[in-house]
């Protein structure tokens, strides 16, 4: 799956300045929306903007928070149309998994990932109930809703030097790929239902962080975004106990955003010149973002950043190596040229 390269320092020196303020600004949000899910307004409008490359896109800006709305809206009358049905429930879970894997799998855009994560959240808080489906698709509302605001505001003000737009440059994963997605479908079907069971509904906006593992086509490529994954998920981790343990020594809301405000920018910072992929440092900003607004809103901090931790590290860590078994089986990775020439006469 395509990956979206570093950011350029010359190209737009402002980023990590830029990428403290959407995190910072998306978190001032949650006080006068009062949502039911702040972790989802809290971190996601990260993820849509921050995301972007060179100069600003208004197409990209206005497209994802568009295409986030229309699946919410559509994902929540599907299941609730089909809760009660639990075999056809499940059916239509892999289904709509299969689909997203494949236009992965198959083009390499990112646009399949949105699909996998969104039907994964909306699918497992589905088993809780109505009003939970309904409090996460209006929280995607939400949360789409301040990132349309949010992109074109950090950009007026903090716009990159370079004027070039960035384009993707998806490349096509080999092989077969419908075997591909239904292995990637099977096997988060399966840990979709152990999230479930262990999670809470406020625990479940870590849930991707597990999920999007699946979403590399080589078993190699799968553990190491794994334990990218993992690395993001304590960084993430530290800076939230950091920000929650000096938020304790005195509460007040401007405080608290300015904390929040120095970890975006030095995790910022280092996206444009860390020692690590670049996406490992948003990951760690965007779950650090989670439970801050989960401790604050609904958890115990310690409880919080523990739940997340062994919730990364056991499932994504089982969801690797059973792809990895499962793909090194049926080796659907080969080209068919390839295989006709490796059976013997």
């Amino acid at each position: 799956m395509y990956v979206t390269p570093r950011p350029d320092l010359r190209e737009d020196p402002l980023y990590a300045v830029r990428f403290a303020a959407i995190g910072t600004l998306a978190y001032a949000a949650i006080p006068v929306l009062d949502p039911a899910m702040p972790p989802i307004i809290a971190a996601l409008p990260l993820g849509l903007i921050a995301a972007q490359r060179k100069a600003f896109n208004p197409l990209r800006a206005i497209a994802g928070p568009i295409a986030m709305i229309v699946m919410a809206f559509a994902l929540a009358w599907l299941v609730s149309l089909l809760r009660p049905m639990p075999l056809v429930y499940m059916g239509a879970m892999w289904l709509a998994y299969f689909v997203g894997f494949r236009l992965i799998l198959q083009t390499g855009a990112q646009a399949g990932m949105l699909i996998v994560i969104m039907v994964v959240l909306m699918s497992i808080l589905g088993m809780h109930g109505a009003a939970t489906v309904e409090a996460l698709r209006d929280g995607f509302l939400q949360a789409a809703l301040v990132a349309l605001i949010l992109a074109p505001l950090v950009y007026f003000l903090l716009p990159p030097r370079t004027r070039e737009k960035h384009v993707d440059e998806p490349t096509p994963t080999a092989g077969n790929v419908t075997l591909g997605a239904a292995i990637r479908a099977t096997v988060l079907l399966g840990l979709s239902f152990w999230l479930y069971a262990v999670m809470q509904p406020s625990d479940m906006m870590m849930a991707i962080i597990a999920a999007m593992v699946l979403v590399f086509p080589t078993r190699h490529a799968v553990f190491f975004e794994a334990w990218q994954r993992i690395r993001a998920t304590c960084y993430g981790s530290a800076l939230a106990l950091a920000i929650l343990w000096g938020f304790t020594l005195t509460e007040h809301l401007s405080i608290l955003l300015g904390m929040i405000f120095l970890g975006g920018l030095w995790f910022g910072n280092r996206m444009l010149q860390g020692t690590h992929p670049s996406m490992v440092y948003q990951y760690a900003f965007s779950v650090a973002l989670a439970l801050i607004a989960g401790a604050l809103s609904t958890q115990e901090a310690g409880y919080a950043v523990f739940t997340r931790l062994v919730l990364t590290l056991t499932g994504a860590l089982a969801a690797a190596v059973t792809v990895a078994v499962l793909d090194a089986v049926f080796d659907w990775h080969r080209e068919p040229e390839r295989r006709q020439l490796a059976e013997p006469a």
